[in-house]
Parts: C-alpha cells; structure tokens; sequence
C-alpha cells in the first residue's frame, strides 16, 4: 500500500494536492473542456497563517470548493481568462442590425474601458461591490455625469449577462438599479410657460437675422415633432389636401459626417400627426422660401428636404440645437426676464405639456407624441401647476 502524500506540516493531502518546495500549495485538476489547470495557494485550510511577507488570497481548499463548483455548474475555469474590455467586444460584436447611433455609443464605451483599469480585470474577478465602488468613482472622482455613466453601464450590464448565460461567471456583477448607487445630476429638461413661447417666437419673428427659422421653430413648438423627425421631412410627407403629417424616417448624421435615414425612434413613432391652419401656413411659407439646389441632396433615397445648409446638404438637428442657443443668448442680452435654455427637445416637451393641459385624451397624446410607453406620456401630466388643477376643476364644475 503507498504512501499517503504529506506536507510539511505531516498533514495528508488530498488526491491532485501538493507542496512546493518553498512552501506553496498546489492543486492540480482538469477544467470542462478536460485541460490540465494549476491553482495555487501559500495556505492549505482556511486557519492557516500567511506567511509573513504574503498577499491575503484564499487557501488551497477554499479554491479548490470554488473549483468543484464551477465544474459542477459548467462554469469555465477563471471565466476564460476574458477580461471585461473582451467581453464587451465579444457582445457588441454579436449586434447586427443596430441604429448607428447606437454603435457609436458603443465604440465610446470601447474606447473607455481601453483606458480605464476596468477594462483589463478578469471578469469572474468583479464582484458585485466593485462594481458599485467603481461607478461610484466614476462620478465623484473622474467626474462623470449620470447620464455617461448609465451609458456605460448599459452596455456592461447585457454584456455580463452574456457571460452569464455562456457559464462563464455565475452572477452579473452590474444587474442592479443605477439610481440606488449614484445621484441622478441630470438636468431636467422642463417646459417653457406659454408666456414665455409667445414672448420668444415674437422675438424670433421680429429679429433681422433669426427670422428665417421662425416657422421651423414655430412647427416645433406646435406638432411635438423630434428634431430628427422634422429635419427629415420632405415635400412628399406634407399633405395640405387631408392637412397631415406623415412621420415614417428621421435624418441622422453620423460622427463621420455621413447623412443616414433611419426608422423612427420607436415602432409608435411612425404615425401621422394633424396640421393647424396655422403649422400648415409655416410649411407653405418654407417651401415657397426655400432656394432651388444645384442639385437636389438625396439620402438614401429621400429628396426634397426643407432646410438646406450653406453646402446644399439638409439641415441635421445641430443646426436647430445652435439656432436656438444663440436665440435664447441673445434674448437674454436684450430683456431682464431671462429666457431658460431652450432646446429643440424643449419644444416637444412644451408641446406635450400644452396639450396635456388642455385636456387632450392622454392615449391620443401618446398617438400624436409617438410615445411607445403610456406612461413617459402620463409622466407630462405630473408637470400640471395647482393653478392648472383649479382651472380643471371650474371647467368639469360647469359642465
């Protein structure tokens, strides 16, 4: 009969145990595609000492319970050795089909983690805590803002899940609420009163300069159309015959300055919205302003948009963002009533909370809106003043 092995200690070791000479445990065992693999250990049992001098790590045994766990859920051994950078160019890699707003968004998180110490961890070596410490440090440390931080984490957290489901890591270290980590510093993006829309298409109206963009402006503020759905508009979506908007494209300009026509942003997005006589007046008037082209842009397949820039190319919702900034910079200068910072997701949002106020049927302001979800419409509905409520209140008290 052999003999037991033993270390130095004259304790008996286990089948695939052993010590090296200078002290250090081994455990040699074999992974679920059947390779040879080494874990190792300056401790045996867990009540060991470490040797002075020594990193804290798990004993010997510890690793090896680990071990026959993971084997015994299928899961790979060090999480293939896959580190997070890896790992999430595995799972954008399995995205096709998406929006190129989209891949951008994930080649910024790309090149963040090529950077950041994050990307090069081991991901069965992120536990859930480190990952909350590292979000955490996002912001108060690097100062990133909530919303590049849940970009962040929005493509971390399908990618893990990937890991998951692929047996090599056992829990999503990033499957939890982001808002119960960091502070939501989002700037709200609030209505403007409907004092404050007619004092600044006044404005508009009457300046020398700004005054070609008043109709734009003026449809902005009076359909809820998304900047990206009016810069796309054609001849061909105005129809003066049944007064309607047909909003079936949005136009996008990509970071490599490429024009692209995409879907709307959502299924509920393609919809036609009514025009009033006075939104269909402003479209009469841009294509009566509008200058004949050299040669006439097309993207993918669409032509005859309403705003042209200085290069004949159609205007992208850019040009709108700065109109308006300068706009509202310039208002500011003249008057003392400051105008707050206007947007042209600000004119959507006044648009719905006008409609909202007057007492438009939510689901058909969802409709117009093309909101996929009721509930982003109902959220509108929460921006109502008292002064809203007792109005509300004397009109059903007359009815």
């Amino acid at each position: 009969m052999s003999e037991k092995r033993r270390d130095h200690r004259n304790r008996v070791l286990r089948s695939g145990e052993s010590q090296r000479p200078d002290g250090r445990y081994a455990f040699k065992y074999k992974d679920s595609d059947g390779r040879v693999k080494f874990v190792y250990s300056w401790r045996l049992d867990k009540n060991d000492r470490l040797p002075v001098g020594r990193k804290p790590e798990l004993s010997l045994r510890e690793k090896e319970k680990q071990i026959e766990y993971h084997l015994f859920c299928g899961l790979v051994a060090g999480g293939g050795n896959m580190t997070v950078l890896e790992l999430v160019e595995r799972h954008i890699s399995t995205k096709t089909g998406v929006r190129d707003s989209t891949r951008a968004g994930y080649k910024t998180v790309i090149n963040f983690l090529k950077n950041d110490p994050m990307g090069q961890r081991r991901i069965d070596k992120v536990k859930l805590s480190d990952a909350k410490i590292w979000l955490i440090q996002l912001q108060k440390k690097q100062g990133k803002s909530y919303s590049t931080i849940h970009t962040i984490r929005g493509v971390l957290r399908p990618a893990f899940r990937m890991a998951v489901e692929d047996d090599l890591i056992r829990k999503n270290p990033f499957d939890f609420e982001l808002a119960t980590v960091i502070v939501n510093d989002s700037v709200t993006r609030k209505a403007i009163s409907r004092a404050q829309q007619r004092k600044l298409l006044k404005f508009i109206q009457e300046d020398p300069h700004y005054s070609r963009y008043y109709e734009g402006i003026f449809i902005l503020f009076h359909t809820g159309l998304r900047i990206s759905e009016f810069t796309g508009l054609t001849r061909s979506d105005l129809d003066f015959t049944e007064h309607r908007i047909t909003v079936d494209h949005q136009l996008l300009r990509t970071t490599r300055m490429e024009y692209v026509i995409e879907a709307p942003k959502t299924e509920a997005g393609t919809r036609m919205i009514p025009m009033t006589p006075e939104v269909e007046q402003c479209f009469r008037t841009i294509l009566e302003k509008r200058p004949k082209p050299r040669a006439e842009p097309m993207v993918d397949g669409h032509s005859g948009f309403l705003y042209l820039d200085k290069n004949g190319m159609p205007m992208v919702a850019l040009h709108w963002e700065h109109y308006l900034k300068h706009i509202c910079e310039k208002y500011n200068r003249i008057y003392r009533d400051r105008m707050p910072n206007v947007t042209p997701h600000v004119c959507r949002h006044t648009f719905c909370s006008n409609m909202a106020k007057s007492g438009m049927n939510p689901k058909t302001l969802q409709y117009v809106m093309g909101h996929s979800d009721i509930s982003v419409t109902l959220n509108t509905y929460s921006h109502v003043s008292y002064e809203d409520a007792k109005a509300e209140v004397r009109r059903m008290a007359a009815v």
